[in-house]
């Protein structure tokens, strides 16, 4: 019983440390030990680590550790795309010598060992794809035609030069500092491709995580099936009844089954948690980046309307305390009048409020079809962009 409890151990702790390591900055997580767990592993472990190669190293040390930080994290590299490939690699590969020996099996035909080849390798492609296609690079030679397809909204995006490319700075563009490059309809920059997110290849991002997700969904579901097979084509359920008296009933027989999985089939088990977790993790990515494309919205501009709601907020604070300063001053000067009732002033200054709300307004969401539309077919890779380049040039 004590492997079991290990290996049990192992899955919740692996649990929380990527729930912890990739969510852990979510609201929802503030106050709580995911959070803390999150601060530690993304911060405060390296700068333990750091100190301690500062005192074991000297200087010395610690400036090798930094060049290497800056190669990884500070200019583009593919440290993160071979990581992604040894995942996928390794995971197939104890996939296949732990599984598919069982393969056809009682529920699995002998079709799922190149189903699963053909799903790998669809994967793979949708890697290569995001990593290396054009996010929709900003150039002098595109920028006109690019600023009559993305027109400024005169509230997050106002008429301006890039100060690096020295050329007019698109609407919904930024500059990324790792690709050295503006890109249209920025989104993000992926470590895990080594290429911005933007205009012409949101698309295949949004494709390599749906299908990565089904990946590990179908990865799931078949060895759970072949351990399924396992446990009919032993007829571990009939000796366990018949041999060792056990109630046929599920309360009954769990306990043994898990245990003789555990036993039997414990590197099966392992890999299904592992795709089960990843594949949630996968799940809501897809969803957050569905839902922006939805609107067209990116994930910049999210960042961009927090700090212009959290501006208008504050000017709308000092608005209302100014007012309410003048209003001192003026009951200070008008002693002999009644004063107003608190009752009353309070629904007056909540009315006020009122007509002062902060509104979101997203002018580049048309709708579901037309947003849903902009997402497939780009803006720069329509007849009409083309069109309009054969008449500038």
């Amino acid at each position: 019983m004590s492997l079991h409890w290990a290996l049990i151990c192992h899955g919740l702790i692996t649990l929380t440390i990527v729930v912890s390591f990739l969510c852990g900055q979510w609201r929802i997580f503030q106050g709580t030990p995911i959070s803390s767990i999150h601060r530690f592993l993304t911060f405060g472990a390296y700068q333990y680590f750091l100190r301690f190669i500062g005192a074991v190293f000297g200087d010395r040390g610690t400036n090798l550790i930094l060049s290497v930080e800056y190669y990884c994290w500070d200019r583009p590299n593919p440290i993160l795309q071979l990581i992604y490939l040894a995942i996928i690699g390794t995971t197939y590969y104890i996939i296949v010598k732990t599984s598919f020996s069982y393969i056809p099996g009682y529920y699995l035909s002998e079709a799922h060992r190149y189903a699963s080849f053909l799903a790998i390798a669809v994967g793979i492609l949708l890697f290569l794809v995001t990593s290396f296609s054009d996010p929709g690079t900003v150039k002098a030679d595109n920028v006109s035609r690019y600023l009559s397809a993305y027109p400024y909204d005169n509230i997050i995006y106002t008429e301006k030069e890039c100060p690096t490319c020295k050329i007019p700075k698109l609407a919904r563009s930024k500059h990324c500092s790792l690709c050295n490059r503006c890109v249209a309809r920025f989104d993000h920059h992926c470590g895990w491709m080594n290429n911005c997110i933007g205009e012409r290849n949101t698309r295949y991002f949004l494709a390599f995580l749906l299908w990565h997700f089904l990946l590990c969904i179908y990865g799931t579901i078949a060895i759970g099936l072949v351990l399924a097979g396992r446990l009919k084509e032993l007829q571990i359920v009939h000796v366990l009844t018949v041999y060792y008296g056990v109630d046929n009933s599920l309360r009954s027989l769990a306990p043994y089954v898990v245990q003789w999985l555990l036993d039997a089939h414990n590197t099966q088990i392992l890999l299904m948690v592992f795709m089960g977790v990843v594949s949630l993790l996968l799940a809501g990515f897809f969803a957050y980046h569905a839902n922006l494309c939805l609107t067209n919205t990116t994930t910049n501009e999210t960042f961009k309307w927090q700090d212009y709601i959290s501006w208008q907020k504050k000017l709308i604070e000092a608005r209302a305390s100014t007012a309410a300063l003048k209003a001192n001053i003026a009951g200070m000067t008008t002693e002999g009048k009644p004063q107003e009732s608190k009752c009353k002033s309070f629904f007056r200054r909540s009315l006020l409020q009122d007509t002062e709300a902060i509104v979101k307004k997203n002018v580049y969401d048309k709708g579901f079809f037309h947003n849903l539309y902009e997402v497939v077919f780009p803006v720069s890779t329509r007849a009409s962009f083309l069109h309009t380049k054969s008449k500038s040039g």
